[in-house]
C-alpha cells in the first residue's frame, strides 16, 4: 500500500527551560512551516549544534518538548565529531550531548544527540487498514531515479493524532535518489 515518505533533515527539540536560556525569558517559537504532523511545525529560529569537530546551523521544530534532542543524519554526526546511535525519538538514555547556542546564550546538554530510526506514522484504523502493529518493523519499497531500493526496519509508531507518513533522514533519501516528498510502498517480509 502507497505511503508519504518524507525526509527529515537534521532539527532540534527544545525544552521550554532550553528555549528560554537560548532566545531569552518566555520566548515562544515562530511557526514557519506546518509539518505532516498535526500540531507541529518547524519554526523561523534556529540554533548552532557544536560538536567536538565542527558546527551545524539547525532548524527548531515546535512545539516545546518534555526533552531537547537533536535528530541528525549519521553523515552529520561524523561532520559534528559525535557518535551518536540510531535510537527512536525520545529514546534519549545512553545518547551523547552537545553544545546548543542560541542568539542570547548557550546550553551543554549531557545527553540528547542520536540518529533517528526510519518510522511509519498512522493512526489505529490506518495501521488496521496496513495490516501492521505499533512497534512492528517493516519495509518501505521506493522506485525513484533509476535507484530502487527496499529499507528494512521501518518501525510502525500507532498514535491517535498521527499524520500518515514516514520518516527518513537525509542519508537515506540520498541513497534512494529522493527529492521531496514522495509515495512508497509498505512491504512486510
Amino acid at each position: 500500500m502507497k505511503i508519504m515518505v518524507e525526509t527529515s533533515a537534521r532539527h532540534v527539540h527544545l525544552t521550554q527551560a532550553d528555549l528560554d536560556t537560548l532566545f531569552g525569558a518566555g520566548y515562544q517559537l515562530t511557526p514557519k512551516k506546518d509539518l505532516s504532523q498535526p500540531g507541529q511545525f518547524a519554526c523561523v529560529e534556529k540554533v548552532e549544534v557544536v560538536g567536538p569537530k565542527s558546527s551545524l546551523k539547525m532548524s527548531i521544530l515546535g512545539p516545546v518538548r518534555p526533552e531537547t534532542q537533536i535528530e541528525v543524519a549519521k553523515t552529520d554526526a561524523r561532520a559534528l565529531g559525535i557518535d551518536a546511535p540510531l535510537r527512536m525519538s525520545g529514546d534519549l538514555n545512553g545518547t551523547p550531548g552537545c553544545k546548543i547556542i542560541g542568539p542570547k546564550g548557550e546550553i551543554e546538554i549531557s545527553k540528547g544527540v542520536m540518529v533517528a530510526k526510519r518510522h511509519a506514522h498512522m493512526t489505529p484504523e490506518q495501521a488496521v487498514e496496513y495490516g501492521v502493529t505499533d512497534g512492528e518493523a517493516v519495509g518501505l519499497r521506493l522506485e525513484y531515479n533509476d535507484r530502487s531500493l527496499v529499507f528494512g526496519d521501518v518501525i510502525v509508531r500507532v498514535s491517535k493524532t498521527a499524520g500518515l507518513a514516514v520518516h527518513i533522514d537525509t542519508d537515506e533519501a540520498n541513497a534512494a535518489g529522493l527529492t521531496g516528498t514522495v509515495d512508497g510502498d509498505i512491504v512486510k517480509f
